[in-house]
C-alpha cells in the first residue's frame, strides 16, 4: 500500500538480492473526451505488479500487487502515479506491504511520488506497511498538487508482526499545493529512535495511521478540531484537524491495524462525508 547503490540497469532487469532490487512502477491516468478516465500508462516493475480494476462511473482504479517479498534490506522501490487534468484515479493494494531484513546491513528505500493536475482527483489508499523485526526501511511519499486538484491519502504503519518487536522505520510525507508546502512531516520508530514508544508519541500502541484530504471546497467550509475514539485511548484514539491549504488531517494510534482503520473510517464517514 518504503544504500549501497547498484550500477544502473535497464527497466525490469533483476539485480541480485545481495545488492538489492531496483524497480519503479508507473501509472498515468488521463480523461478522455467524454470524461472517462483511461490508463495509457500502467507499467509494473520487479516486485510491483499493477492490475486494473472495474470502476463505477468515470473513475479509473488500480490495485498494487506484490509479486515477491519486498522491500528487503538494500532494495530501492518506487511507485510514480500521475492524474492528468480532469482525471479521477483510485489506487489500492491487494495486501499489506511487509518490510523485511535483507542479507546485508543496508536499509531499504520505498518512494511514492504522486502528481495531481488541475481538476483531477487522486485517491491513494494502500494497505498497511508492516515493519518486521530486523528490517530497516526509509519511506518517502511526495505529492505535488495543482491549485484545483483533490487528494485523499491514507497511510498506516504496523510496528512488528504478531508477538515480535518492530524493525526500524522512518517515514516522511511531503505535500505541495500550487508550488507551496502544505505539509512536511517525518516520523521515526524502532531501534535507535529515542522515545518513540513513550506517552509522548505512541503510548505503547503498535499501529498508527493518518488520512489526509485536500479539497478546494474546504476553503469555504473548513473543518473544526475533533477527537476520535474513547476517552481513555486504550482502544485507540485520534484527532481530526484542519490544515491550511485547504486541507484536513486525521491522525490515529491504536493497539492494532484494524482499530486504526476503524478510526480513520469513522472520520471519513462522519466528518469528511467520504466513503473509503
Amino acid at each position: 500500500m518504503t544504500l549501497a547503490v547498484p550500477a544502473p540497469v535497464p527497466s525490469r532487469t533483476a539485480v541480485p538480492r545481495a545488492a538489492g532490487l531496483r524497480a519503479t512502477a508507473r501509472i498515468t491516468a488521463r480523461a478522455d473526451g467524454g470524461g472517462t478516465t483511461r490508463l495509457p500508462v500502467l507499467d509494473g516493475d520487479g516486485p510491483i505488479a499493477l492490475r486494473r480494476l472495474r470502476a463505477p462511473g468515470h473513475q479509473a482504479r488500480v490495485c498494487v500487487v506484490g509479486a515477491m517479498s519486498a522491500p528487503l534490506g538494500g532494495d530501492r522501490l518506487a511507485i510514480e502515479a500521475v492524474a492528468e487534468q480532469g482525471a479521477s484515479l483510485r489506487i489500492t493494494a491487494a495486501a499489506a506491504t511487509v518490510a523485511l531484513p535483507g542479507r546485508g546491513a543496508d536499509h531499504a528505500v520505498y518512494d511514492v511520488r504522486l502528481t495531481v493536475a488541475d481538476g483531477a482527483c487522486l485517491e491513494w489508499l494502500p494497505e498497511p506497511l508492516i515493519s518486521a523485526a530486523g528490517s530497516d526501511l526509509r519511506m518517502t511519499t511526495t505529492v505535488d498538487l495543482a491549485p484545483t486538484a483533490r487528494l485523499v491519502l491514507r497511510e498506516e504503519q504496523v510496528l512488528g508482526r504478531s508477538d515480535e518487536p518492530t524493525g526500524a522505520l522512518r517515514s516522511r510525507l511531503r505535500v505541495r499545493r500550487a508550488g507551496r508546502t502544505l505539509l512536511d512531516q517525518e516520523m521515526a520508530y524502532g531501534p535507535g529512535v529515542p522515545g518513540w514508544d513513550t506517552a509522548a508519541v505512541l503510548d505503547g500502541h503498535r499501529a498508527t495511521g493518518q488520512l489526509l484530504l485536500v479539497d478546494p471546497q474546504l476553503a469555504d467550509d473548513p473543518v473544526t478540531v475533533q477527537l476520535l475514539g474513547d476517552a481513555t485511548g486504550g482502544a485507540g484514539a485520534g484527532v481530526f484537524a484542519p490544515l491550511a491549504g485547504p486541507a484536513a488531517l486525521v491522525t490515529a494510534v491504536a493497539p492494532d491495524a484494524l482499530r486504526v482503520r476503524r478510526l480513520l473510517d469513522e472520520a471519513a464517514r462522519s466528518h469528511l462525508q467520504f466513503a473509503l
